[in-house]
């Protein structure tokens, strides 16, 4: 008798255990709780610039995140323009060109042109025609380009983008950074790889 309790009293305690646990994610430590409202649906956030050299060096790990996010769950890429690398109104220039990549559903190739030209190529971008010139060479016609720059639509996304740069400035103290769901930012500590990054970022976006 006393070893059938026993028995049950194993049954009863392990699942306890196992509930108490921690996850492999902590708050405070691989995350941070914005104090914002959360969005009605997933999505992850990236704020980076084109002359940031990480931001450069993480695109492959933005490639898995995409992958890896469940369907109901949107990505977008925010570009800032407070960076020292440059003056604001050339990293301005810089984020209307990608939004004209936007417009030609091109975004993807013509992003990784100008990190290119910017990284690979050693180019200096220094206004919109440096950026007409790199999306030339990539396919795009330069009476089009001109007509979308100033755009309606390219206007619209350019105006969006800024404003998500000024809605969550306190929190980019540098770049690139993510912002999950609209309320979480995920810390990336020394120990974690890679697949570690975009394991927290993807799971981030299942948090309410």
């Amino acid at each position: 008798m006393k070893k059938f309790a026993l028995l049950m009293l194993m049954a009863i305690l392990v699942p306890l255990q196992a509930c108490a646990q921690p996850a492999k994610w902590q708050e405070g430590t691989h995350f941070e709780v914005l104090d914002e409202e959360a969005t009605a649906s997933p999505e992850v956030k990236e704020f980076f610039s084109f002359w940031c050299p990480h931001c450069y060096n993480f695109e492959p790990l933005v490639a898995q995140i995409k992958s890896k996010l469940a369907e109901d769950a949107k990505f977008t890429k925010v570009h800032v323009n407070f960076m020292r690398f440059t003056g604001p109104d050339v990293q301005d220039d810089a984020t209307r060109a990608m939004m004209i990549g936007q417009a030609v559903k091109q975004e993807e190739k013509l992003n990784e042109a100008i990190f290119a030209y910017i990284h690979k190529q050693r180019g200096s971008v220094t206004g919109m025609k440096d950026l007409k010139d790199i999306f030339v060479v990539n396919g795009i016609d330069k009476a089009e380009f001109d007509k979308l720059a100033n755009s309606f639509g390219v206007n619209s996304m350019f105006k969006k983008n800024n404003q998500q740069v000024d809605m969550y400035r306190e929190y980019l103290s540098g770049v690139p950074t993510f912002i999950i769901n609209g309320k979480y930012k995920p810390i990336f500590t020394r120990d974690m790889t890679p697949d570690d990054m975009v394991d927290l970022i993807v799971w981030l976006t299942s948090q309410n």
